[in-house]
């Protein structure tokens, strides 16, 4: 490289539950830098969450976290060209891409549900993603049965 790899800013952990994992997914929630608006859509979706839930020994920031850890994947594949050849090879993921995954996987699935408001949007994506179903754990497994069917090229790793 030419550059040098830039390093990491550290995040600010958010005001309500001193998480920096809550921060990082309001981050990727935002949009036009509203972080306001975007914390905001977050803890009114845990509020929901809360009146929805059917465990009472759980948090709605641990359903959240549960959610996130179902919806992380393990293995992704990754094209690479051999000869004259593109192959889908399966590689292990590293665990901040796994975190920013699932993020990413559930924002953006919960965007295209059909509920009211952001809010009760993203809150029903989250416990659905709990119970381990919803189009965010869907994605994860599709991406391992994708891993899981090129096993065969996984020698050509790099």
């Amino acid at each position: 490289m030419r550059k040098r790899k830039a390093k990491k800013r550290p995040l600010l952990p958010d005001p309500k539950f001193n998480d920096q994992l809550v921060t990082r997914f309001v981050n990727m929630l935002m949009w036009d830098g509203k972080k306001s608006i975007a914390f905001k859509i977050f803890y009114d979706a845990l509020d929901i969450i809360e009146s929805k839930k059917q465990d009472s020994e759980k948090s709605s920031l641990e359903i959240w976290k549960d959610g996130l850890s179902n919806v992380m994947p393990h293995v992704e594949v990754r094209s690479r060209r051999v000869g004259g050849a593109t192959f889908q090879i399966p590689m292990q993921i590293r665990p901040d891409r796994k975190i920013s995954l699932a993020m990413k996987w559930l924002i953006s699935f919960s965007r295209k549900r059909n509920e009211k408001s952001m809010s009760q949007k993203l809150a029903a994506e989250i416990l659905a993603a709990e119970k381990e179903e919803g189009a965010a754990v869907k994605k994860k497994t599709d991406t391992h049965k994708m891993a899981e069917a090129n096993k065969a090229f996984s020698h050509f790793r790099f």
